[in-house]
């Protein structure tokens, strides 16, 4: 569901950061330099960013590059789902974030769902590992995998946290205005399938 143009400075950009860890002669890095720097000025002639915002967002990492994870926590309660108002751009999402150095995916979710709504969960299941690009999220300059994770409240509260400003529970019929970069409808949709097929294997793609 990328555009062409963005998915050929990503893997411009990741053939270079490859070239620039792994090469050794003096003229190749030169080369794969160069063509970081093209993959740079793809992204800037089609958007409004800054070229140095683009280089320190989408060009600035070292080693072989991998896709980063987005971690999601789906918790029911009374066929209702669990979502957060974010305080960036309005929007209602899954609690969840980037993965943590140090955590499994099950302790991100089970920490985000604290941190962003105020309840203790446990994490129960796999619900799905989804591929950023196969969904209709906006453009993004990372290539992104999203794990989302089934969880049962086993405590606390409803509370906001310091990047969500409401929280409350939502039926598949009416959900709230969605902050697409995190979930899309048709992924809240998925979750709802695993609320009524518990036996429903875990997706993937």
């Amino acid at each position: 569901m990328e555009q062409k143009w963005l998915e050929w400075a990503k893997e411009m950009q990741s053939i270079a950061q490859a070239g620039l860890t792994y090469s050794r002669d003096v003229y190749d890095l030169e080369r794969f330099e160069q063509l970081r720097n093209l993959s740079i000025e793809i992204i800037a002639s089609h958007t409004d960013l800054d070229i140095k915002v683009i280089k320190n967002l989408f060009a600035n990492d070292t080693g072989y590059q991998t896709p980063k994870v987005d971690i999601r926590a789906v918790v029911f309660k009374e066929n209702k789902i669990l979502m957060v108002k974010e305080n960036t751009d309005g929007g209602w999402s899954l609690p969840g974030g980037w993965g943590d150095v140090g955590f499994t995916p099950a302790e991100v979710a089970v920490k985000e769902v604290r941190e962003e709504a105020g309840y203790e969960v446990k994490a129960v299941k796999l619900i799905g590992v989804l591929d950023k690009k196969c969904h209709p999220h906006p453009p993004s300059l990372h290539h992104v995998y999203k794990i989302f994770i089934l969880c049962e409240i086993v405590g606390g509260e409803a509370k906001k946290g310091i990047e969500t400003s409401e929280v409350d529970f939502f039926s598949e019929e009416n959900l709230p205005p969605l902050s697409i970069a995190r979930n899309t409808k048709s992924q809240i949709e998925l979750a709802f399938k695993y609320l009524y097929n518990p036996d429903e294997p875990a997706y993937f793609d």
